[in-house]
């Protein structure tokens, strides 16, 4: 566990660290373009400061660093423009990092598509927890948890058959879709006792899609999309010499990241996205577990 929490303080350093040199670059590089010019300039006409830098062609550098400075921004942009996307690969186990810097807005909006959704609760469990003693800028926060729909007969997760091809197994999918309600029940107790608080108004939710849990997305306020697939081959028991199911492990998936804040196709990735998910939430059932609890 510590070297995960180290794993990712390094990360969220790493990101606060390059978004200083994105925010001060430009300045400094500014600052030193307009000094070159104003002091090629003044060592064309004063003959000290001439005499002192003991140069003379002045004028023509200070004009090449004034040409520089008009031309930065263009020159900036070019290179933004020929830069590929931002694709850096994470594993599973760094949602941490990321949900910590989620909470650091004040509006929070987490969605999730995939199996269980057990690694990304996890985090949320603990980061929702420390909203009581320390809500920070935080005053709202939507959680979506998009989970397959377990009263379905599945191909994954399943038994493994006698010639290695899957078997729907009601009962193992009755596991996963009881674990699901559990993860449900807490972080909605959660948000219902943070709300009640009167200083944020927070909401978790989960619902149900067809389908076999194929991708993994986690959506952070809109800006920051991480996507992998999830291993269909994997394989697990529950007891020693027990039947084998496919049962993918979630933990173990590595994500891609895409943000706004990339490139213009990164952005239009991170926009599809978002859009695919926002349609499947329309589309999807209210559990079972749910609706009986509104009733």
């Amino acid at each position: 566990m510590a070297g995960r929490n180290g794993g990712s303080a390094e990360v969220g350093f790493g990101a606060r660290l390059r978004g200083y040199q994105e925010r001060f670059e430009p300045l400094v590089t500014r600052t030193l373009l307009v000094c070159i010019f104003v002091t090629g300039l003044t060592a064309q006409f004063v003959k000290p400061v001439g005499d002192a830098l003991e140069g003379k062609a002045f004028l023509g550098g200070a004009l090449l660093s004034l040409v520089g400075y008009v031309l930065y921004d263009a020159v900036k942009e070019l290179s933004s423009s020929v830069r590929l996307p931002t694709r850096a690969l994470v594993n599973s186990s760094e949602l941490g990092s990321f949900v910590s810097d989620a909470f650091q807005a004040r509006k929070v909006e987490i969605s999730f598509l995939g199996y269980t959704g057990e690694t990304l609760y996890n985090e949320l469990y603990h980061r929702l927890e420390e909203l009581f003693d320390n809500p920070g800028p935080t005053r709202k926060v939507s959680v979506r948890m998009l989970v397959p729909d377990f009263g379905q007969p599945m191909t994954v997760p399943s038994r493994v058959g006698e010639d290695g091809r899957p078997v729907d197994d009601p009962a193992f999918r009755d596991r996963m879709a009881r674990r699901c309600q559990e993860y449900d029940g807490i972080l909605s107790d959660i948000a219902e006792r943070l709300s009640a608080t009167g200083r944020l108004a927070v909401q978790c939710e989960y619902r149900l899609c067809p389908g076999i849990p194929r991708d993994k997305i986690c959506i952070f306020n809109r800006v920051q999309v991480l996507h992998g697939l999830y291993d269909l081959s994997a394989r697990m028991r529950l007891h020693h010499m027990g039947p084998e199911f496919f049962d993918p492990k979630g933990y173990r998936t590595d994500l891609n990241v895409w943000s706004r804040e990339g490139t213009a196709a990164a952005e239009a990735a991170v926009s599809t996205w978002i859009k695919h998910f926002d349609d499947l939430w329309e589309l999807a059932t209210v559990p079972e577990w749910r609706q009986g609890a509104v009733t």
